[in-house]
């Protein structure tokens, strides 16, 4: 754990390069909380390392309770001790400021911090690190590697799917499992779902866990560089770390839903489409679409017919090749979901798969390794 009872003895001084400092305080103010009514979880917490002991080490760290992000950097330290300054002040200042090497010295007799950098100088107020809440030990926690680009790919294709509504978590949160080599995210609202199987290079054990989307959608961005993510389970904790970052999160408590009995066995039509025109002229139709009007899609003998239609502002309607026979077919669908559907798909064709106009459509790509499946809409009339 971070620890952060005391700052005493001879205070704390460290310098560090500017460009590192804004570097790590950019990665770690993600995690700062904008919930102005706890003001611990607005701050940064700084520790010294002193050369003795760590080499010289700054590290950085923010949370808001469900997502921590801490980041090691080199430096000159002189003294030991934690201290927590006001996050997105400091994030702003350190960008600002003029010169190469910034000085951070702490006082155990004062409650400011005194901060400088070439004829710029700063005092700020200090939060109590006491009250900063206690981070997982990172150190303690049994980790294993991952390919970074096949586990950032991974979340990129399913983690749209995941829901924004806080009134149930479960699906809020990516399903990752680690089995039989492979590893698995899915994600579904209720009105879509998105499944990606990898491959991965060696072994892994096996694991379960409902992670918060959006802690893995930090990860993507923070995980920028380096061939491998450790990932890790500790407790009610997942851990990732990657290039001296590491990004801890809770585990979300429940049952996720049993999504591969969503997905149909059966078809009644399989298409295979250019996924880039279909991608275009679904765009070019969302831009007419209000509110929850829904994207019409027809189906006729060798043609699909895209109809966005709005009483507020008109209508348009497109057509392009489809090799589809049979009756005619019209669904509707929410033309983000549609859109989200067709971007995450990898390849040059698509393979939509229909059943009928109430029931769900899967969009495939090249091969079964992605699947999004998305609910229709009940066309008026």
């Amino acid at each position: 754990m971070i620890e952060t009872e005391d700052i005493v003895g001879t205070g704390v001084k460290i310098t560090v390069p500017k460009d590192e400092l804004v570097q790590a305080l950019g990665v770690v103010s993600r995690a700062v909380s904008t919930r102005t009514s706890v003001q611990i979880l607005s701050g940064i917490l700084l520790e010294a390392l002193p050369a003795e002991v760590g080499g010289g080490e700054l590290r950085v760290a923010a949370t808001d309770m469900e997502l921590s992000l801490r980041a090691t950097i080199a430096a000159q330290t002189d003294g030991d001790g934690s201290i927590v300054l006001p996050g997105k002040t400091l994030v702003d200042i350190a960008r600002l400021l003029p010169a190469d090497d910034v000085s951070i010295e702490h006082k155990p007799t004062e409650s400011v911090v005194h901060l400088t950098a070439g004829s710029a100088s700063y005092t700020l107020h200090t939060y109590s690190p006491e009250d900063f809440p206690r981070l997982p030990d990172v150190t303690s926690v049994q980790t294993f590697p991952v390919d970074r680009e096949s586990l950032l790919e991974t979340i990129q294709r399913v983690a749209r799917a995941s829901s924004r509504d806080e009134s149930r978590p479960v699906l809020t949160g990516i399903l990752v499992q680690f089995a039989g080599g492979k590893l698995t995210m899915a994600a579904t609202d209720s009105y879509r779902l998105a499944v990606k199987e990898t491959e991965l290079d060696g072994s892994a054990p096996e694991l379960e866990a409902i992670v918060p989307g959006r802690a893995l959608q930090e990860l993507a961005r923070v995980a920028s560089a380096g061939d491998t993510v450790d990932v890790g389970v500790h407790e009610n904790q997942v851990v990732f770390g990657s290039e001296g970052t590491w990004l801890t999160t809770r585990r979300i408590d429940g049952q996720f839903p049993n999504y591969r009995q969503l997905l149909p066995e059966q078809f009644e039509h399989e298409l295979t489409l250019p996924r880039g025109e279909l991608l275009e002229v679904v765009r070019r139709a969302a831009v007419m679409i209000q509110r929850a009007t829904p994207l019409q899609l027809r189906f006729a003998e060798g043609e699909l017919t895209v109809i966005a239609r709005t009483h507020e502002v008109g209508e348009s309607k497109e057509s392009m090749p489809a090799p589809f026979t049979g009756e005619t077919l019209e669904i509707g669908f929410n033309a983000d979901f549609l859109r989200d559907g067709l971007e995450s798909v990898d390849g040059d064709d698509i393979r939509l798969k229909l059943i009928s106009p109430l029931r769900p459509a899967v969009l495939q790509g090249d091969g079964d390794e992605f699947t999004y499946l998305v609910m229709p809409i009940r066309l008026p009339g």
